[in-house]
């Protein structure tokens, strides 16, 4: 559209090599007009966040020397004060939340301004966070510069997971600082740095669970036990493979079955164990029919 120009100069450019300020264009790291607006600023306008490029209008001459042109009156007053909001999250109930506290509170952060919940990373609603969120949110309209503070990457999460959360927080103008680990500091995250360093720590999940699972299919063919002690028999097996032919799904199984043995002596077993069972014996029994001669 050819309005574009107009909606991304509403906006200063958080690209700390360019920096121009709202109703100026963006400009090259030589003191030159940019031929495209910076692709952290323009994610700044809702409608253009998914835009690839967009380019400088010929009337602000890409190429020339640079020069800050008149702020517009729209574009609302500089950033008054700076507030940093934390965030702290613990996967289980068991796991401690000292260490991400104890590091938010040396950062400067006031206990109020903490937002701290113990549930995993793979929740799809995180209660506090988004109510950290939405106070930034909040504070960044009232024309605050806000910072969400979180000790280390991994709170918030990996890969796609943290580079859509950040995102998000770059379209509502809220600044991202980790405190530590491999992505400390503060972050553009629509630049090649951010992209790549949060991929990697995506990966990172994916080759630990790859060697893993390597490591169970080389232990079986070895023929020794993955886990701890085992909770089925050959009889819940067999009452297992009887209920299945009626139809009943691996809850309704593993609701009728009752550990005979061990630490659970008289719990039902998981739907996953159960699973896990019936794999096992569809896997031996295919197995059988295979090996016998045709």
């Amino acid at each position: 559209m050819s309005d574009d120009y107009q909606r991304v100069e509403a906006h200063d450019c958080p690209m700390s090599a360019c920096a121009a300020p709202a109703g100026s264009p963006c400009r090259t790291t030589k003191g030159r007009v940019a031929v495209q607006y910076h692709t952290a600023r323009f994610r700044l306008v809702p409608s253009l966040a998914k835009t690839l490029n967009v380019p400088v209008p010929p009337m602000r001459k890409p190429g020339t020397v640079w020069v800050e042109l008149p702020r517009p009156a729209g574009a609302g007053p500089e950033p008054t004060g700076h507030v940093r909001i934390g965030y702290a999250r613990a996967s289980t109930a068991r796991q401690s939340l000292d260490t991400q506290l104890d590091s938010l509170a040396a950062a400067g952060i006031g206990q109020g301004q903490i937002f701290a919940e113990k549930i995993s990373t793979r929740a799809t609603q995180r209660p506090k966070l988004d109510e950290a969120i939405a106070l930034a949110r909040q504070l960044r309209t009232s024309g605050v510069r806000v910072t969400l503070v979180v000790h280390e990457h991994k709170r918030l999460g990996r890969g796609l997971e943290l580079a859509t959360l950040a995102e998000d927080l770059k379209a509502a103008d809220v600044g991202l600082e980790f405190l530590t680990g491999e992505l400390q500091g503060s972050h553009d995250p629509s630049g090649i740095v951010f992209t790549v360093l949060a991929a990697l720590s995506g990966m990172e999940r994916e080759y630990i669970r790859d060697r893993t699972l390597e490591g169970h299919e080389s232990a079986r063919k070895r023929g020794k036990s993955i886990g701890g002690a085992s909770v089925t028999d050959d009889d819940m097996l067999a009452m297992a493979l009887h209920l299945r032919d009626q139809g009943m799904s691996l809850r309704e199984i593993a609701g009728r079955l009752v550990i005979t043995k061990g630490a659970k002596k008289g719990q039902h077993p998981s739907a996953p164990t159960v699973m896990r069972m019936l794999r096992e014996h569809d896997e031996q029994v295919a197995a059988a029919s295979m090996a016998l001669p045709g």
